[in-house]
């Protein structure tokens, strides 16, 4: 069988996922509403209804394993509340306490900057506070594990909410100029 790789850039407010019979989730926004994708297709990785960005989709499941493995670098631009300072940024990149399935969890060193510029992002569907509510600070965090929700609770445990997040490499592979729903089929994902 031959494999199929795409790359879509995952808007906000849509799950990681294709499909639900959980009536719950009926009214969720999925997926397979932007492509038609092939049957067995899975994310690699996810990304939480309120982050956006570049999700990797793949029918191979190895491949989908070894991403998944922490042996691949994610990088996500996030927004974070506040004028985020210099002590902030080293406590992340050092490694902080969060709650992660109930229980206290150590994050890995991984490497986290403040960006000079703001990024050149398309604008979000939903709203994002503005500048009459305080400072605003983008940065950068590379981190080759993925606990739920990690980098937002990263930014909490530091004092600098975010706001806003989106994932925008994973290994050598960069969300670039894509579009919010865009989906690139690829002949191969590369790792």
């Amino acid at each position: 069988m031959e494999h199929k790789h795409f790359m879509i850039y995952k808007p906000y407010g849509f799950l990681s996922q294709f499909y639900s019979n959980d009536s719950k989730q009926q009214k969720k926004k999925f997926l397979g509403s932007l492509y038609d994708f092939p049957e067995g297709i899975m994310a690699v990785g996810r990304l939480d209804e309120k982050s956006e960005g570049l999700l990797l989709l793949t029918t191979d499941g190895k491949t989908s394993d070894f991403v998944n493995s922490k042996k691949v670098d994610k990088e996500y631009y996030a927004l974070v509340d506040g004028a985020i300072t210099e002590d902030a940024i080293k406590q992340m990149s050092e490694g902080v306490e969060i709650g992660f399935n109930g229980k206290k969890y150590q994050t890995k060193p991984c490497k986290v900057f403040k960006l000079e510029q703001v990024p050149d992002l398309p604008v979000r569907s939903k709203k994002i506070r503005d500048a009459r509510h305080g400072p605003t600070t983008w940065i950068s965090v590379t981190l080759n594990e993925g606990k739920f929700r990690q980098v937002r609770k990263m930014t909490s445990a530091v004092g600098f909410p975010t706001l806003r997040l989106v994932r925008v490499r994973v290994g050598d592979k960069h969300l670039g100029t894509m579009q919010v729903g865009q989906v690139k089929p690829l002949d191969t994902l590369g790792f």
